[in-house]
């Protein structure tokens, strides 16, 4: 079993204003379900929040801490271990966020596949710092688009030495 994060940050480690991305970015999206489809995807209660119902092609195991939640087509667990736990028996599993379940993430990931937005962009929640010198790069895509917003991008995938 291999674990992964997908992220979509700014130079300054941004990665959402007010529980949303700040950008949009419609090849980021298709890369994202490429990446994902098929799998178990570990995300916070903000984050399903945010995304507003479960994606199909994916199992959404959502993280919280409150032991009341239910949520119909979800698997609803209480701590990052239970939500790996509860991937049991696939080849990868991704960790799509918010930013309190990459911190925690982090330091048990094999593979980060990171939307590199090249600008800095204000936001209230961002991706941890990390050593690159933990990482190796192995692959990286430039990208750039026009609408919906000029953009400049690039998809980078980095494996843990």
């Amino acid at each position: 079993m291999s674990l992964s994060i997908i992220v979509a940050m700014a130079r300054n480690r941004t990665i959402g204003v007010n529980n949303m991305l700040p950008w949009h970015c419609p090849e980021d999206l298709k890369h994202f379900k490429a990446l994902t489809m098929g799998h178990h995807m570990i995300m916070g209660r903000k984050t399903f929040d945010s995304i507003g119902k479960p994606l199909p092609g994916r199992t959404t195991v959502v993280v919280t801490r409150n032991t009341d939640l239910a949520i119909s087509g979800c698997v609803v667990v209480h701590s990052l271990q239970e939500a790996i736990a509860a991937c049991a028996g696939d080849q990868e599993i991704f960790v799509v966020g918010g930013a309190e379940l990459y911190r925690q993430a982090l330091p048990l990931m094999d593979t980060l596949y990171i939307t590199e937005i090249q600008q800095d962009v204000e936001g209230d929640a961002h991706f941890p710092a990390f050593s690159m010198a933990d990482w190796e790069e192995t692959s990286r895509d430039a990208r750039s688009q026009e609408t919906p917003q000029p953009l400049n991008y690039h998809f980078v995938t980095y494996r843990r030495k």
